[in-house]
Formats: structure tokens, C-alpha cells, sequence
């Protein structure tokens, strides 16, 4: 009875006036982690603010689409039809900056990548669904670990007045950090409700306000640009395709869904209502489209985003039209390109407070999934992660560790989470075996909880 009402609200539509607002509150909650994925990769490939604005662009507008996708869905296989948002994983950042960075490569190669890698997990989703028991918290957690504890480089790299700035290390850049995050902090200790999920928003404003009021902010050629453009497919040229880079984001989409399959449990727990593996197949699939409809747009691949997740449960909402309303808003901001521009122009170590906390978050959130890992009477588990954390930090402790290997191998080579994730899954699959389906997982694991603490960045970020 208590699944049957569910049903009924997340199929219920407010009001026209509520369903907006409440789709602007989504939106709102989600938009730091939208737009920061795209100045991370943007920023760490030396793209121009132009360029950078149409990544913000084409980001906003493929959050909008996929969530519509997720939310109201495409006849009966595509889309879980429940209060979804959806925003780029942070899964992905450090492959596809190697990518990006390969000159055999760059966005063209990077973009042919997540095209193909989304078909390919769509094409094989009843595979994919049997293969799930391959990423229990044991993998999960030790990834999550990996990827915090490598974006943390970056996250301080920032901090410092960004890479190869001529003054790195300047008091006033790290200063700037630093009330960034005694912003977002502060926000985050003594804000309420929904005020208290803008923290990183806040702090980021406070620091872009003072570097403005510094003059270390130029908006010089805004006017030039048009209030309405659309964003097309391909701007960054027709896409290439390339093994490596194709087998290493398929990997990448694979954690995505991972990341989702956590989320879709936390919000069954929510909505009182038992997710199928229909629904989760459904789910999946509309991961996967995602990714490939982010590849034609100059975009990324998309996960569910925690944060939006969490908001359900703290209004009681339940209605999926809302989030269908804050796809539609998404798609709308995406279309702004001066908006895009404003953004673009944040200076890195204004970013750079914020990532310490963002970064931090997911990394902590690693170490609460690993908590429900039994390493008390398994002593082959502490080896496991050991293993797995060591390998993974290899691109981060030693860039050039494995500069002797073929360009091909880098965009695989060189991202931490990639290395960590195969190793972590093959030596579990030793050492422990696969023991459960998707129809045996409890109804709340670990990985749910500890994901649903991620902070405005999904995801994942």
C-alpha cells in the first residue's frame, strides 16, 4: 500500500507555479557542481574563456536533457520516472583530461570517447546489470578514496594561483582560498534547510566578489557576446575514435553507474518505494544515453547527483515533473552564453577553496562506504584496498612514472581512479569472489548513505 502511494505522488504534478519553483530550488542546489566539472577540465586543458563558456553552456544544457530523460523518460526503456536530477560525475575528470591533453587526441578524441562509451553500455546493459556485483563497497569505497585523495593535487594546485601561474603561491591567491572556504564552512555550520546546501556556492561568490573588488577580475569582451545562442553539436570539431580512450571512459561510464545504482537505492529508501530492476535497467540506460548525447554536445558523462536526492527527502516532494521542471530550467540556462562567460572567468584560486572541500568530501565519503567493509576477520581486504589506493596513486605521486609506456596507454595510465578500479575488481574477484545479484543487494548499503553526504558535485561532484 505504502509503494502504491509513492507511485501516485511522484506521478502527481503541483501546480504550474509550484512545479517552477520548486524546480528552480533543484537547480540551485545542483548548479556548483554543474558548472565545476567544466572549468576543472576547461581550466586544466588551457581552453580560452570563449571556450570555456561553451563548455559551461553545453554542460547546463545536457544536465537539462538527461534529466528530462531520467525523470519523464522515453517509452518503456529508457528512464527510471522518478525524482532524478542529473549532472556530470566527477568520476571522469582525470581521464578526460588525459585525453583531452594527449596530442593525438584532444576534444576531438576525448569526445569520440564518451560517444562510443555510452552506446557500448547501452548496447550492453544486460551485461552490465549481471556485472554490478563486481563494484561492491569494498571497490566502491576504495575508488571513491582514490579519486578524492588525487583531485585534492588539483585542488591546491588551484589554491596556489592555478598551474604554471608565474606567481604561484601568492599570499593574496591563498588568501583568497582560504575565505572561499571559511565561507562555504560558515554557510555549512550555520545556515538552515535549503540555504545551508548553497555553502559552496556561497563561499565561491564571496571570493569572486573580492577579486572583482580587487581588480584581478576582467569581464572585458562580455558585451561582444550574444545574450541567446544556441550550442551545437560537434563545435569543437567532428569526433575521432580511438581504442584506449574508448575502453578507458567505458570504464568511466561503468563507475557512473555505480555512482547511480548507490543513489537509486537512497531514493527507494526516500519515496517508500521498491525500486525494480526494471526501473534500475531504465535508470542505466538513460546513464548511458546520457553520456553519448553529452559526447555530440561538447559535454561530459552524467550521473544522478546526490545532493538533488537528498533535497527530495528533506521537502517530502516527491512528484518527478519537479525535477522535469528543473531539466527544463537547465536547458534554458544553457542557452545564455554571458551567463556562461561571467562564470568562466572565475580565477582558479577562487575555485580552489572550494575544491579543497568538494574534493575532501568525496574522499571522506570513500573512507564511510569503507566502513562497512569487514576488515576485521577478512585480513584480504585490507590487502585488497592497500593494493588498489597504492597503484592508484601512482599518476599522482609520479606523473612520469609511466612515461616510458606507449601515448596510446596514457589516457588509461595516467588516471589514478582508472588504475584503481581495475585493480581493486580484479584482485577482489581473487580473492573474494562474487557472491550477489542485483535482486540480492540489501536495501540500503553503504555505498548509498556515504554517497548521499557527497556535497554539490555528484556526484557524483
Amino acid at each position: 500500500m505504502e509503494d502504491q502511494k509513492a507511485v501516485d505522488e511522484v506521478n502527481s504534478c503541483p501546480p504550474i507555479g509550484r512545479t517552477a519553483t520548486l524546480g528552480l530550488q533543484h537547480v540551485l542546489v545542483m548548479y556548483a557542481g554543474a558548472v565545476t566539472v567544466p572549468l576543472i577540465v576547461g581550466g586544466a586543458l588551457k581552453l580560452s574563456p570563449e571556450h570555456l563558456a561553451v563548455l559551461i553552456n553545453a554542460d547546463l544544457l545536457c544536465c537539462g536533457l538527461v534529466s528530462l530523460l531520467q525523470a519523464l523518460g522515453i517509452g518503456r526503456w529508457i528512464g527510471i520516472r522518478l525524482p532524478v536530477m542529473m549532472g556530470v560525475s566527477y568520476a571522469g575528470i582525470a581521464p578526460m583530461i588525459a585525453i583531452g591533453l594527449n596530442p593525438e587526441m584532444g576534444l576531438t578524441g576525448l569526445y569520440g570517447s564518451i560517444i562510443a562509451a555510452g552506446l557500448i553500455c547501452f548496447l550492453l546493459m544486460p551485461l552490465i546489470i549481471r556485472a554490478l556485483p563486481l563494484f561492491p563497497p569494498l571497490v566502491t569505497g576504495t575508488t571513491l578514496l582514490s579519486l578524492g585523495t588525487g583531485l585534492l593535487g588539483v585542488a591546491i594546485a588551484w589554491a596556489g594561483g592555478g598551474y604554471n601561474a608565474p606567481d604561484f603561491g601568492n599570499p593574496f591567491y591563498i588568501s583568497i582560498a582560504a575565505l572561499v572556504l571559511i565561507v562555504t564552512l560558515l554557510v555549512a555550520r550555520f545556515a538552515r534547510g535549503f540555504f545551508s546546501s548553497l555553502a559552496v556556492l556561497a563561499g565561491i561568490a564571496a571570493g569572486m566578489l573580492v577579486a572583482i573588488l580587487f581588480g584581478k577580475v576582467s569581464l572585458s569582451g562580455i558585451d561582444t557576446v550574444p545574450m541567446v545562442e544556441m550550442v551545437r553539436p560537434f563545435q569543437f570539431g567532428m569526433p575521432t575514435f580511438d581504442p584506449v580512450a574508448i575502453f578507458t571512459m567505458t570504464l568511466v561510464v561503468l563507475i557512473t553507474m555505480v555512482e547511480s545504482i548507490g543513489l537509486f537505492f537512497s531514493l527507494g529508501e526516500i519515496l517508500n518505494h521498491k525500486i525494480t530492476r526494471e526501473e534500475f535497467t531504465r535508470g542505466l540506460r538513460a546513464d548511458a544515453l546520457g553520456a553519448t548525447i553529452g559526447g555530440i554536445f561538447n559535454a561530459f558523462p552524467y550521473t544522478s547527483y546526490a545532493q538533488n536526492i537528498g533535497l527530495v527527502g528533506i521537502t517530502g516532494v516527491r512528484s518527478r515533473y519537479v525535477c522535469a521542471a528543473g531539466g527544463v530550467i537547465l536547458i534554458l540556462l544553457g542557452l545564455l552564453p554571458k551567463l556562461a562567460h561571467i562564470i568562466a572567468t572565475i580565477p582558479q584560486y577562487v575555485l580552489g577553496g572550494a575544491a579543497i572541500a568538494m574534493f575532501g568530501m568525496v574522499a571522506a565519503s570513500g573512507v564511510r562506504i569503507l566502513q562497512g567493509v569487514d576488515f576485521r576477520h577478512n585480513r584480504h581486504n585490507t590487502l585488497i584496498m592497500a593494493i588498489s589506493l597504492g597503484i592508484g596513486m601512482i599518476p599522482t605521486m609520479s606523473p612520469n612514472f609511466f612515461s616510458a609506456f606507449p601515448s596510446y596507454l596514457s589516457p588509461f595510465l595516467q588516471s589514478g581512479v582508472l588504475l584503481t578500479v581495475v585493480t581493486a575488481v580484479v584482485l577482489n574477484v581473487i580473492f573474494n569472489g562474487v557472491h550477489q545479484g542485483l535482486e540480492n543487494l540489501p536495501s540500503e548499503p553503504p555505498v548509498a548513505e556515504a554517497v548521499r553526504t557527497l556535497p554539490p558535485a555528484g556526484q557524483t561532484p
